[in-house]
């Protein structure tokens, strides 16, 4: 891998790279954006000479000021995908030469997404591009690489030098958007990329009112996901032609749901294009219905993916239907949402609101209705409602069409009798399976896998992929003991040998067999395993009857624990949980629980609302729905009833995933916890869930599917991980647990479970050992400053970094600072020695280097103060949010009480010197709280009190003067 010492060579270096890989040779140097407009102005004229467009009279400056105008309303890359990728764009003629169309409105083509390396295409490299400031007190600017489709700049690259990371290519990119730069022509810029020689992130713009987040930086991967880096490798890859055009005319999608444009990631782009080609090669007369299955783990963006394959296929006309098909009604709801967000147009994508609905879409030949979405339920019942509608010529219509079917989340029901009649009724179609927990021989249902429905795995991205990627979080699961082992075993001990108690256990020869058996972990452990033969050998738990796990007392513990731990594992209140059981009347039961203890916490339940009349439990189920919507709706003044039972679920997934109408939702408007059996465990997204409370065992991919309700990407400093604590038989749980990692991390399980709190505690001992370390070897031992040397700071950056996400983490698990010393425990099936790990830093120590850590980004001056020269460019990174976040108070009082006591000394003449010096040395260790700045004022304040030049006024603090002297 090359070095380059200068960012200039790395530069022309990748410009050759890109001529090499189908961008033009002749360069675009320094241009202003007057200079691309013209050059924008140019290509046009040379693609629209027909008659009917522009003929021999090339646009004129007031046409271009009208093209600008419309990019201007337009304004937010979401907009302007549409723009760009909608073929023609329209103008009033103003060239008074061309006297045809003068004053008439006239169509130019300006970009063509299937014209690829082709045609009237054209890829122009631009390099050190010219921004104007957007405001009079900031700094013109000079941009490194925009590369041109056809005019218009659509990637924007911003590179460093090999000594600079990465991260700082894509902070300038976010301070140039932040000072407006990307506005008028260069507004068009759908892709950034930040690169130097061995990293490489790509992202999508997020416009004038967007976030960068970088958690939505990406790298590229190879087919087998492993990330490529290499700049050669990422300018043939990613940035060459045809890629290139691809990645902005198919590879975009723009999101109306979330009002962003989102860029795929690579292994969305593998798996969309191995199912085009799959269906680009089909023989639709063989009748292999099985064109095979992607396995993309849940949170991973199975849907864009889903819709973007079909939208290839569509417009590659190599099928004429793509049905999606989703298992359940209400999903269907949900992702014909998401799909109209994604198309081009709204219309793109039809719904079917029956089965005639259904069979007049199927047999159209209107383009519009080539994209369907629709579910397997109505499906199915498509051949019988046909035959009794009288329609069998329709039925023998549809079947004589090519049809790909889409099957998202292809591991549930779909292994019924449903899909088996949908084969059955189109025996030429084509199928295709998405799913983030495939079912393998192990956890086959009904004797069947997802390989034996649909065919060969096209793609895999397994959820050991998606963490190690960052692109879904790991797990932090946590087992609760509601009940101590010694005592279930020993019921169990009791119960199996037949006595009523240890003493009739252990006088009967025969009773006290089984009895010393069953109290023995060697021979009859907690949790019950399977044999190599297949045989299943009984654990404690499962000889406990269901009836332990079902009594008040275990409830109420379940509850207590959940409330006496919302603030924490909540962020206090900031993020919302699911809590799963194992039935409806248990559902009630714990709901009615939470509201009699717990009425501060906003609670509700989601289960199927069907009352029966068969007796049992209908009363109670009634009462409870009863009482869980007379609540929600006195809480959050709504005016739902059992009969709109399905809007009242559709409000309540609003309202927990912050969408529309709750986009911007109070926080006493927001819901804290879910009650649930088995709704919102699969297919749900939201991520403000980050705590899963399980009571009901789960197994393969039920359990990752409801563990991945908590793993969708947020702020990695608030919400490290998704939080999982399981109540219900805790040592079968954690062994399903073991099982399901083991079946869908592609035996790579390294990274899918957090650290456990003593590792975080021991990783927190060991940065902050190495940060006392650099400030002690810089001549700094009580912190209050930042070492002089570049590579001091850089390291101590880094450990920063580090240390802070292991104390986030580490507070979610129950870590304070008043607490000195944790067990190296993890749970109680941990036999190893346990020792006490006696915590190092105090939260004085983590304040100041909090301090010390905002003060980087101006070189140790402080707010207001100016960095050293040392050619200005950091060369390391730093995480806004750790520079921008309020520590909490800093400990004044501690100050103020230091500079009382030096005061009164001073003032008492027959106060000890040197113990006047001592408290002035005190003073000035708490000075390590200041920022450099304050530090230098607050020596000149006490200098000032020291000669009697001040005067103290009765009420003032400490930093109240300091602040005074700043001013």
């Amino acid at each position: 891998m090359d070095d380059f010492n200068k960012e200039s060579d790395f530069e022309a270096a990748l410009i050759t790279a890109l001529q090499r890989y189908g961008w033009e040779k002749d360069v675009l140097k320094n241009p202003t954006e007057q200079d691309l407009l013209q050059n924008w102005a140019n290509i046009l004229f040379e693609n629209n000479r027909d008659i009917d467009r522009l003929g021999d009279y090339p646009l004129i400056q007031e046409e271009m000021e009208d093209l600008l105008e419309q990019i201007r309303r337009l304004r937010t890359p979401l907009k302007l995908d549409g723009f760009i990728n909608g073929k023609t764009v329209s103008i009033t003629r103003k060239n008074p030469d061309d006297t045809l169309h003068y004053g008439k409105e006239v169509s130019l083509k300006i970009y063509d997404r299937m014209e690829i390396a082709a045609g009237q295409s054209r890829y122009q490299i631009v390099q050190q591009p010219r921004f104007v400031r957007r405001e009079k007190v900031l700094q013109d600017r000079r941009g490194d690489l925009m590369l041109l489709i056809n005019g218009m700049p659509v990637f924007h690259i911003e590179l460093k030098k090999s000594s600079v990371p990465v991260i700082e290519a894509a902070n300038q990119i976010e301070k140039y958007a932040h000072e407006g730069l990307f506005s008028g022509i260069f507004s068009l810029v759908q892709i950034f990329v930040a690169m130097n020689p061995k990293e490489a992130l790509y992202f999508a713009n997020p416009g004038p009112d967007g976030k960068f987040n970088p958690d939505f930086y990406f790298h590229w991967a190879d087919l087998n996901n492993d990330p490529v880096n290499d700049w050669k490798v990422v300018a043939e890859r990613l940035l060459s032609i045809p890629m290139a055009h691809q990645l902005v005319g198919f590879y975009t999608v723009a999101d109306d749901s979330d009002g962003v444009l989102k860029v795929m990631r690579s292994y969305q782009y593998y798996a969309s294009n191995k199912i085009s080609d799959r269906v680009s090669k089909n023989d639709w007369h063989e009748g292999n219905q099985r064109g095979g299955y992607i396995w993309h783990t849940t949170g991973s963006g199975k849907t864009m993916t889903s819709f973007k394959s079909a939208q290839l296929i569509a417009n590659s006309k190599d099928a004429d239907k793509v049905i999606f098909l989703m298992d359940r009604i209400e999903l269907g709801t949900q992702s014909l949402k998401e799909y109209r967000a994604f198309a081009d147009n709204v219309d793109d994508v039809q719904e079917t609101e029956d089965t005639i609905t259904l069979i007049s879409k199927l047999k159209s030949i209107d383009p519009k209705d080539t994209l369907i979405v629709s579910s397997i339920q109505k499906m199915s019942n498509i051949k019988e409602d046909a035959a009794s509608k009288m329609r069998s010529k329709d039925l023998e219509l549809m079947k004589s069409k090519r049809l790909v079917f889409i099957i998202d989340e292809c591991h549930r029901s779909t292994f019924g009798e449903m899909l088996a009649t949908i084969k059955a009724t189109f025996p030429n179609a084509l199928f295709f399976g998405f799913t983030g927990t495939p079912v393998f021989n192990e956890n086959e249902q009904a004797m069947t896998t997802t390989a034996d429905i649909f065919g060969d795995e096209l793609h895999r991205y397994s959820i050991a992929d998606g963490i190690r990627d960052k692109n879904v979080l790991g797990f932090d699961p946590t087992m609760v003991m509601v009940y101590k082992d010694k005592d279930l075993r020993e019921k169990v001990a009791l119960q199996e040998s037949g006595a009523y108690s240890i003493e009739e256990a252990l006088e009967d020869p025969t009773m006290s067999k089984t009895y010393y058996r069953f109290m023995s972990s060697a021979q009859v452990p907690m949790a019950g395993k399977r044999e190599e033969d297949g045989s299943y050998v009984r654990g404690i738990e499962d000889y406990v009857e269901q009836e332990a796990w079902q009594t008040d007392e275990y409830q109420w513990a379940v509850v207590d624990d959940i409330a006496e731990n919302w603030r924490t594992l909540s962020r206090n209140h900031q993020f919302h949980g699911i809590f799963a059981t194992s039935s409806i009347p248990e559902a009630v039961r714990y709901y009615l629980k939470f509201r009699k203890r717990y009425p501060q916490l906003k609670v509700t339940g989601l289960f199927d609302p069907t009352i029966d009349n068969k007796g049992g439990y209908a009363l109670e189920k009634e009462d409870g729905l009863k009482a869980m919507l007379e609540d929600y709706n006195a809480i959050f003044e709504q005016n739902f009833d059992i009969g709109g039972y399905a809007k009242f679920k559709k409000d309540v997934s609003a309202r927990l995933a912050h969408k529309t109408p709750y986009k911007w939702v109070k926080p006493e408007k927001q819901l804290d916890l879910l009650i649930v059996v088995n709704q919102m465990l699969t297919g749900f997204d939201s991520k403000w869930i980050n705590v899963l409370y399980l009571d009901k065992m789960l197994v393969y991919q039920n359990l990752i599917q409801a563990f991945s309700r908590t793993n969708r990407l947020f702020n990695i400093n608030e919400k490290p991980f998704g939080s999982i604590r399981y109540y219900r038989m805790p040592h079968t749980m954690k062994r399903n647990i073991e099982e399901a990692v083991q079946l869908y991390s592609g035996d790579r399980p390294q990274g899918l479970f957090a650290d456990h709190l003593p590792d975080n505690v021991r990783h927190m001992n060991a940065t902050f050992a190495e940060m006392k370390t650099i400030f002690k070897s810089a001549g700094v031992p009580d912190m209050d400053t930042l070492p002089e040397d570049t590579p001091s700071k850089a390291k101590f950056a880094k450990l920063f970094r580090e240390f802070s996400t292991y104390l986030q983490a580490a507070r979610i698990q129950g870590f304070t600072w008043n607490k000195r010393e944790y067990s190296s425990l993890i749970d109680v099936e941990d036999t190893s020695e346990e020792e006490m790990i006696q915590l190092l830093p105090t939260e004085d120590d983590y304040l100041i280097l909090n301090q010390r850590y905002k003060e980087l980004r101006t070189g140790g001056a402080g707010p207001g103060g100016n960095p050293p020269d040392d050619g200005g460019e950091i060369t390391f990174p730093i995480d806004p949010y750790l520079t921008e976040q309020n520590t909490g108070v800093i400990d004044n009082d501690y100050m103020n009480s230091r500079f009382e006591k030096w005061r009164k000394q001073l003032l008492d003449p027959d106060a000890d010197p040197a113990t006047v010096e001592e408290t002035l040395t005190d003073l000035h260790k708490s000075f390590a709280f200041l920022t450099q700045e304050e530090q230098k004022y607050a020596n000149i304040f006490l200098h000032d009190v020291q000669t009697g030049d001040v005067k103290i006024v009765d009420g003032k603090t400490f930093r109240d003067y300091i602040f005074e002297y700043i001013e």
